[in-house]
């Protein structure tokens, strides 16, 4: 007895002071089998669906024996008997038990029995296996009260690792979802945000495969981010909307899980054989009652391919997420559009205004000047109408290139940033009278194409402030660059603003900000009454 104690006392000092489940179970198992005399012990813990093992260890089978053997028991017979019943069980030769159903070829002859379920709280985590006791004796009700203490140490062991691993899951979850939330807040392209959903997805569900579809304007569906086996092969790909499973699901508004993908007629069973898909599960992402699209999971690692209700919500979870960036996304790119659409709308009002007030009142001018030449009594007045005519003509000609200049000048296209505000600060010069002092210290090589479009619009709109507004006899621009910016900063000496007391909008500060704000630049202005205005604007590029 005092044996019995003292082994007792040490399982429980193992249980205590071992971190790996595997190692504690290993030791309970050779414990019980020490205490009862027994030559086998086995200890098999069930799955949290109760229905299976999930682990099947063993004390007194050798690994040629095991190898032998082949796969685990799976839970029938009397080991199902005791997964079901969860009670103690001693029989005197199991192989006559009716309930029995025999032994798979090469393993060892077994006839006493003794079996305790190992429960903690009601709940049982598993059961605890002896056979062949020494002598040729039947395992006795001692041999099974030892046992069960066993069982009962083997059950805290056991809830204690799954409390662990639940807890690790959980952290590991809110930790994704942290992710994610955070990059909805700084990503702003849709395809990496999608991306990293369907990563972090797949890896805590343990999926085979996870894919995120969206419509598209052509009115079917596009996979916009796939992960994991066969994500090469998915990503890219379009689906009907009218006939395959995920356009049913986005239809329906709701998920579904699917535990067989064979046997649901709405799935393709063609694309399903190719990618040997087993099961499914559909997750719609839905943001302010509308359907975005559809998130789709396909087989989960282990032994059981199917997904469980947590499986579940941490997808509706995640596709929540993944509605947010969607919708999120189609709102920026709207308001872009509006945006554009205003500007193209305030431009082209502008123009109207410039031909009619001046291109349209020059050609009428032409016009009255050519009648005057039609009616001209002498060679003098005829030579005094055609000197009128020509000056008229010149003027409209400068005036249309000047508008042609304003709307896009070639210069910048095919020469580049520098040479472009140099002709800018020529002309100008030439229409209004102000001096521009032009200065630039970047390097020979081009700018990328957005940033000298943003900083020539800069100059130009700035330039354009002046003659309206600034009555400046003087304006410098000066252009200079830094590793990963350049820098645009224009000065003049006019009578100059309170900065702090106007949102900038008759001066075009307004779309100033805007358009920088596209490239993450940065718009800076210094202005008092009486000392002029300095607009600084910096533009980073790669």
């Amino acid at each position: 007895m005092e044996t019995q104690l003292r082994r007792l006392l040490e399982a429980g000092i193992a249980l205590t002071s071992e971190l790996s489940l595997d190692a504690v179970l290993q030791k309970l198992v050779e414990t019980a089998a020490t205490l009862t005399g027994a030559r086998y012990a086995a200890l098999g813990v069930i799955d949290p669906a109760g229905q299976m093992l999930e682990r099947f260890l063993t004390h007194g089978v050798d690994p040629e024996a095991h190898a032998a053997i082949g796969e685990p028991p799976r839970g029938r017979g009397i080991l199902g008997v005791l997964i079901r019943e969860a009670t103690p069980l001693r029989l005197h030769d199991l192989t006559e038990d009716p309930r029995s159903v025999g032994f798979p070829p090469q393993h060892p002859p077994m006839k006493s029995f003794l079996g305790v379920p190992i429960l903690l709280r009601g709940v049982a985590y598993g059961n605890l296996y002896l056979t062949e006791k020494e002598g040729g004796e039947d395992f006795t009700e001692e041999d099974e009260e030892v046992v069960t203490l066993l069982a009962a140490q083997a059950a805290v062991a056991i809830e204690n690792a799954r409390l662990y691993e639940s807890a690790t899951r959980w952290l590991r979850q809110l930790e994704s979802l942290n992710e994610i939330g955070n990059a909805l807040v700084s990503e702003i392209e849709l395809p990496k945000l999608l991306a990293l959903i369907a990563r972090r997805l797949r890896e805590l569900i343990g999926a085979r495969v996870v894919s995120i579809a969206l419509p598209t304007p052509e009115g079917d569906l596009k996979i916009e981010a796939a992960d994991g086996e066969i994500a090469p092969e998915l990503a890219g790909a379009r689906l009907a909307r009218t006939g395959s499973k995920h356009g049913r699901v986005l239809e329906r508004r709701r998920t579904e899980r699917v535990d067989s993908v064979i046997d649901d007629p709405e799935i393709d069973q063609e694309v399903a054989r190719r990618a040997s898909l087993v099961t499914g599960l559909y997750v719609p992402l839905l943001a302010r009652d509308r359907a975005l699209g559809v998130i789709a999971l396909h087989d989960k690692a282990g032994p059981d391919p199917r997904f469980t209700d947590e499986d579940v919500r941490l997808a509706e979870a995640f596709a929540a997420r993944a509605a947010v960036a969607v919708d999120l996304s189609e709102r920026v790119v709207r308001d872009a559009l509006r945006r554009v659409v205003a500007a193209q709308e305030l431009e082209r009002k502008r123009l109207a205004r410039e031909l009619h007030d001046e291109t349209g009142q020059a050609l009428t001018s032409i016009l009255l000047e050519l009648r005057s030449l039609e009616e001209a009594g002498s060679t003098e007045e005829a030579r005094a109408a055609a000197t009128q005519l020509r000056r008229l003509v010149t003027e409209t000609l400068q005036d249309v290139r000047r508008l042609a200049l304003e709307l896009r000048p070639k210069a910048l296209d095919d020469f580049g940033l520098v040479p472009a505000i140099e002709r800018l600060a020529g002309a100008f010069s030439e229409q209004t009278g102000i001096r521009v002092d032009f200065e630039t210290a970047l390097p020979d090589e081009r700018l990328p194409s957005e940033v000298e479009t943003a900083l020539y619009r800069i100059v130009q709109e700035a330039l354009t402030n002046v003659a309206k507004h600034a009555q400046a006899r003087h304006v410098s621009v000066t252009l200079s660059r830094k590793d990963t910016s350049v820098t645009a900063v224009i000065e003049d000496d006019g009578r100059g603003f309170e900065a702090a007391g106007t949102d900038g909008a008759g001066l075009g500060l307004v779309g100033m900000r805007e358009r920088l704000g596209l490239l993450d630049g940065r718009l800076a202005i210094e202005s008092t009454v009486g000392s002029g205005t300095t607009i600084v604007a910096e533009v980073p590029f790669r």
